[in-house]
């Protein structure tokens, strides 16, 4: 399969790029080697090969979800204008 002006054209259009005249012709021969690899790929014999996202096993990755990087309360309440305990202190706007 090898693909022409109008179907560049049609993937232009439907990628909203613009190509220049001389642009045509470079992005052909591009849009051209990469269908050439995948008629290439479709030969292979993938007869009982499941489908995968790796082509090894990778186990997904496990860690004990640990605090790692404790708040300082003292330190990041120290320029609030009112304060009560480990919290911000508001005026009340509900009666």
């Amino acid at each position: 399969m090898s693909a022409g002006k109008e179907e560049l054209r049609r993937l232009a259009y439907l990628t909203r790029l613009e190509l220049a005249p001389e642009e045509e012709e470079e992005m052909i021969g591009h849009l051209n080697k990469m269908l050439s690899y995948i008629e290439k790929l479709k030969e292979l014999n993938t007869e009982g090969i499941e489908p995968t996202a790796h082509a090894v096993e990778v186990p997904a990755p496990m860690r004990e979800d640990l605090v790692t990087n404790q708040p300082d309360t003292d330190n990041l309440l120290r320029n609030a204008p009112a304060r009560e305990g480990d919290f911000l202190k508001v005026p009340r706007i509900i009666e």
